[in-house]
């Protein structure tokens, strides 16, 4: 059905609709386009956002805003910029350069922003979709995923912020094994959830040095969707994080970022009811190489 025809049906009452929506990275123009596209409203229709809210675009603070005053209609998943932005925050982390998280720092009600922020999830499910920033460990069930993602977002969210943030840099644990413990078990979570593009081919070992498009995939290196023998095969599972990629849109995957700040196109998709109705808004460059891809 046509997304002029949905908004008919709405428009008359009669329709309810859910969108997962790919990475903002402080597009927030972009962001209200797409809304008036879709005809969101939040009084009786849903959105879930795919993690990077903010970062490297100019609006940082006005997604957060936006984004936080749609209420209990807006889920919106924590992605490596928003943790980027704790971990700045509390002097875990200096800033970046290409940073754009200044006007968030620096407003009245920071803390309002940054305790909001550290109580967003890692990953949910959404009208049958699992939803996550970058991907899914290949050994990993959609259950486990959700169960995984639990343990950290207890932690983000407890007293001791500031002592867990530095916890989560670092590489190493690459591989996944159920006796993880700790530290090493719970940055593994998280760079699986909110980092992960590629996997070794036979073991699943997690490779954060290649970040260009699927079908640019060193020897024995594959997109961690593609592993042979995936546990989370035939779970719909949606993400982000990854703009190479562009759009894919099959059956039980999603990946959404289709590089909004880097000058493509910031993407929604409806699912509630099985649906796949897709829209889209062109997005002003921000950031990057002049042909709007990202690198970094």
């Amino acid at each position: 059905m046509a997304l002029g025809a949905l908004n008919a049906l709405r428009a008359a009452g009669r329709a309810l609709m859910h969108f997962l929506i790919g990475d903002l990275q402080g597009c927030c123009d972009a962001f209200e386009r797409l809304l008036a596209e879709i005809g969101f409203s939040p009084s009786r229709d849903g959105l879930t956002l795919l993690g990077d809210l903010v970062n490297r675009g100019p609006q940082s603070l006005a997604v957060l805003r936006r984004v936080r005053g749609l209420g209990a209609s807006a889920d919106a998943l924590l992605g490596n910029h928003d943790l980027h932005l704790l971990a700045v925050a509390h002097g875990v982390r200096p800033a970046h350069a290409s940073d754009t998280l200044q006007d968030i720092l620096d407003s009245p009600e920071r803390d309002v922003w940054l305790e909001w922020l550290r109580a967003r999830p890692l990953a949910l499910e959404r009208h049958g979709w699992l939803c996550v920033h970058a991907g899914v460990n290949p050994a990993w069930t959609a259950f486990q995923t959700l169960s995984l993602a639990a343990e950290v977002e207890a932690l983000l969210r407890g007293p001791d912020l500031a002592s867990f943030l530095p916890q989560m840099y670092g590489n190493q644990p690459a591989r996944w094994s159920d006796t993880l413990q700790g530290a090493d078990r719970w940055r593994h979570v998280i760079n699986v959830l909110t980092r992960i593009r590629f996997v070794n081919a036979d073991d699943g070992t997690l490779d954060f040095k290649v970040k260009e498009s699927a079908d640019a995939a060193p020897p024995g290196l594959m997109p961690w969707f593609e592993a042979p023998g995936r546990a989370s095969a035939g779970s719909p599972i949606a993400f982000g994080h990854w703009s190479t990629l562009g759009l894919i849109e099959r059956p039980d995957l999603l990946a959404l970022d289709t590089g909004c700040v880097w000058g493509g196109a910031l993407t929604a998709v409806r699912v509630d009811g099985g649906r796949r109705e897709v829209a889209q808004v062109r997005c002003d460059r921000q950031r990057g190489p002049g042909n709007g891809i990202e690198h970094g």
